[in-house]
Order: C-alpha cells, then structure tokens, then sequence
C-alpha cells in the first residue's frame, strides 16, 4: 500500500482505488469515513468495511447459458442460479463475456445488477447480459500477399464466410496458417465491423520454402568398371507457383550397398474444393540382390483443418537380380496391387522449432502378390502417432510410435519393410532392417536454449520379426542429439548406439547422424 503522496489530489485517487480492493474483497458495504489532516503533511484516512461476503448468489437466465457452460465459472449450479466465490467475480465476467464472444456476439457486455440481502442474510444479485448483434464473417481480406491460396485459409485453416465471428478461434486459425510454412503471419488478424457487415483482415507475407541438401559425386564400380553416382540429395520444391503445390526428389546411394530414390507431388484443393491429388514413385535397390519399384496415387479429401482422409492405389514391381538362388533367402519376381485408404491427424502449436504438436497417421491397404503366375492375398498396416508434451517454454518431452504390418501366408525379403536410421530407429544404418512386422518407439526429452537451439536425449526401443528367416528381435538405442535451426535451414545431429536383444555394449556400433535442410 502506498503511504507517500505529491499531493491531496493523489491521495484522494488512493483512497478510491483502496474503497474498490475491499468491495471486491468481500467488504461491499465499506465505505469512506473520514479523510483528516493530522498536519501540514499527514493525513489520516478511517475505513468503516462492515461485513465480509465470502460468496455471491447469481441468478440467471439459460437463455444467456447453460448449466454445463456455467460449469467453467462454478461448482455450485442450479436451474436458476449458481454461486460465486467473491473474489472471482471479475475472472469470472470475463471468461463468461468470452463465451458470448464467441457465439458470435462480438460486442457483448456482462455485469452483475440488483445487489441485495436476502432474509438470511445473503448477498443476491443478477447477471445482466448485452449481447449486441450477432456478428458473422461477411468478406475476408488478405494484406501483403495477395496471391496466396485462399484455399488454404477455407479449407486448412477453416476460416469461412458466415460463420460466426470468434476472436480467439481466428487467432488460432491465424496460427494455423502460419503452421504451412510457405507463408509468414505478420500480426494478428483484425476485424472491421460495419453497421451492417465484419470484415476479417489477415496480414500475410509470402515466405521461400524450398529445401535443398545434397553431395553428389561419381566414382568406377570396382567389378563391372562402370561409372556410379554416389552420394544423396533431397530437394523439396514448396508453392512457387502460388497453389501450395509440393514436389519432393530424394536421392540416396552409398556406393556399395543400397541405392534409394524418390519423387513424389502433391496437388491440394483442385477447383478450390477440399479433394486433391497425389502421385508417387519409389526405387530401392539392394546391391546386386533386387530392385523395386513402387507406385503410389492418392484422392484426397480435407474432413477439417485438422483432418485428412484418402483412398488410392499402391503397386509394387520387384525384379530378383540374382544368377543364382541363394539357400534361405527369398528373392523372387513379383508384383503387387493394393486398394489403400488412410486417414491423417495434424494439431500445430506456435513454436519455430516444434510447429507440429501432434500428428497421427494410419495407412492400410488390401491386395494380392503376383509371383509365378500364382496369386496370394495381402493386408497391411501402418501407423505413426506423435505428440509433444510440453512441460514449460523451454522444457518438452517428444514420443512417438510407429508400427508397419505386413499379413500374408508367404514372405519375400524384396517385399518386407525396411527401417533403420535418423528417421527410424537411430543407432543403426539407414534401412539397413527388414521386417515383416516392426514397431519402434522413439522419445527425446528436450531442451530449448532459444527458438532456435535445442538440446534432447536419445531413447529408442523398438521391435521387429521377419517370417522369412524367422525371426524375432528387440532392439535398443541410446543417445544425445542437437537440433540449429538458421535462416539457411535446420541442422541435426544426432550421436545414437544401437544394440539388439543379449547384444553387450560396444562403441563400435555408435552411430552419428547428420541431417542439413538448407531453404532457398
């Protein structure tokens, strides 16, 4: 409490602002006695605070709420009033006037009125309500970026016309476009409301999100005399013609052992509609074992800013590269057709490290496996969930599963799932496992020193059985990892060993792995 004033004038403002502490501490019938100069520079103040009101009685309309809407105010409800603990009241009034906000009465006014005694001495009052005009989205405006796709913002931000008009539910939404990557919100969104019309104004600017990392080079296979290319690349082409298009080109050979490429495009919102469309092809290639190549086409459909759902087609074409059968491993020609359908689940936060809080993908498929003129049925699954619980700002924990099943009454290895690496289980070679069934679960406990550094240990269990050689493993990894991100791009690295069941410990299965995204 201040005791030191520059004059009368300021004393007098302290003594009003300590009147309206006390009624909202309880004490309604306090009041102002006297205010008495002692001497030429103290005065002395006398408070009358009367009865103290621990809690308040409020009637009530369920015109203006719900009982299961009053809930977050109040443990104590009936159908015509509830109870209030009186220091909560001006909380409560806001949280009350932000439900009103957001049934479209953006203008709402809440304030308790006819404060009364009541025979047993209770202190009763009612809940005014102004609710205004029901406001709606009538136009949208975009600034700074006028040739973003505005299907985004229907579609994968869910902002709308004639909805009603939500302050918070737009700022969320405004966090949802800036979740895209391709564009950068500026501030938030901002709403002009007419006499008879809202428009929402939202202030984008148009930011590069193309990725880029790669080492190429050439060098003689030793055997056959003839010039390999080595090395990897991953380039990732993001919205350059405004549509929020994506084409993906991965490339990645070791030079002895295994050869992986892969071009995928994406097509969202076709005619401004929620369906869009997806192709893919991927080549893998195991020494001088197999090839296979596999093709992917997805319809899909936008349920909500959150949701996604497919259907499609999946081939696979393998080749056995081999002169010889080698006892105990099964490579033969064959291929397969599968009717896919799958679903996707995406929440972001507003982090620039972390923008995706939780993602949860499910993909299955049926089909059948042609080898030797014989035909056998399949099924698969595949799953991967994620989430981040964040503990504080700068501490967060990361899990995720992911698990791939492949059914049928016979196993090729040039048919199973291959995993392993930075994006699987880290500790061992990239898809360096096969498996007719696996499940991993990776977890990090993260530190963020800023938005841009972040520190995270390595705990990585995981599962796996191959019906070919049958058999069945659990396997373990250990680690540290760092994570930059600058304005080139993120960089990981991360240092993991990985070791399976009854395997002891040895360095010599440490693996470090890198990964660089440079944007352009």
């Amino acid at each position: 409490m201040q005791k030191s004033f520059k004059d009368l004038a300021t004393l007098q403002k302290e003594t009003d602002t300590l009147h309206l502490k006390f009624q909202r501490m309880g004490f309604i019938e306090s009041e102002l006695l006297q205010l008495q100069k002692k001497n030429d520079s103290s005065y002395v103040g006398e408070f009358f605070l009367g009865k103290k009101y621990s809690v308040i009685k409020v009637y009530y309309s369920e015109v203006d709420f719900s009982k299961k809407e009053l809930q977050i105010v109040s443990s104590e409800i009936s159908d015509e009033y509830f109870i209030l603990p009186f220091e909560t009241i001006p909380a409560s009034l806001r949280k009350l006037t932000t439900l009103r906000n957001q049934k479209g009465n953006a203008f709402a006014k809440l304030k308790l009125t006819e404060l009364e005694k009541d025979e047993a001495g209770n202190l009763n009052a009612t809940l005014f309500v102004e609710n205004g005009n029901i406001r709606t989205i009538d136009s949208i405006a975009i600034k700074g970026y006028d040739k973003f796709p505005r299907s985004f913002l229907k579609y994968y931000a869910g902002v709308k016309k004639r909805k009603l008009f939500n302050q918070k539910k737009l700022v969320e939404q405004n966090e949802n476009i800036n979740s895209l990557g391709f564009v950068n919100t500026i501030k938030p969104p901002e709403a002009l409301f007419r006499k008879d019309s809202t428009t929402v104004y939202f202030y984008l600017e148009k930011q590069n999100n193309n990725l880029f990392d790669g080492i190429l080079g050439f060098a003689t296979n030793e055997e056959t005399q003839k010039l390999e290319l080595n090395g990897y690349l991953n380039l990732e082409l993001n919205n350059n013609l405004n549509y929020g298009e994506q084409l993906l080109i991965n490339y990645k050979a070791d030079g002895q052992e295994q050869v992986n490429f892969r071009a995928k495009i994406t097509l969202p919102y076709l005619l401004k509609s929620p369906f869009g469309l997806s192709g893919e092809l991927k080549i893998f290639k195991r020494d001088s074992t197999f090839i296979t190549a596999a093709q992917e086409i997805r319809a899909t459909y936008q349920i909500n800013p959150k949701s996604t759902t497919y259907i499609g087609y999946k081939g696979y074409d393998s080749s056995n590269l081999l002169d010889e059968v080698i006892a105990g491993t099964p490579i033969e020609d064959f291929k397969s057709k599968f009717f896919i359908l799958g679903a996707t689940y995406v929440k972001s936060q507003n982090k620039k490290l972390f923008p995706i809080k939780t993602k949860i993908l499910l993909d299955t498929g049926i089909g059948s496996r042609e080898k030797e003129s014989t035909s056998e049925d399949q099924l698969f699954f595949e799953t991967t969930l994620n989430n981040i619980f964040n503990l504080n700002y700068k501490n967060s924990i990361f899990v995720q599963n992911t698990t791939s099943v492949l059914i049928s009454d016979t196993y090729l290895v040039n048919e199973l799932f291959r995993f392993g690496g930075i994006n699987s289980i880290r500790g061992f070679n990239e898809n360096s496992i096969d498996a007719s069934l696996f499940s991993v679960i990776n977890t990090e406990y993260r530190y963020q020193f800023t938005d841009e550094v972040y520190l995270h240990s390595i705990i990585d269990v995981g599962y796996f059985e191959n019906q070919t050689i049958s058999l069945k493993q659990k396997l373990y990894s250990f680690g540290l990892g760092l994570g930059l991100k600058t304005k080139a791009g993120l960089f990981r690295f991360n240092v993991a060993n990985g070791n399976s069941e009854n395997q002891t410990f040895t360095l010599s299965n440490t693996k470090i792995h890198i990964s660089v995204s440079s944007k352009f």
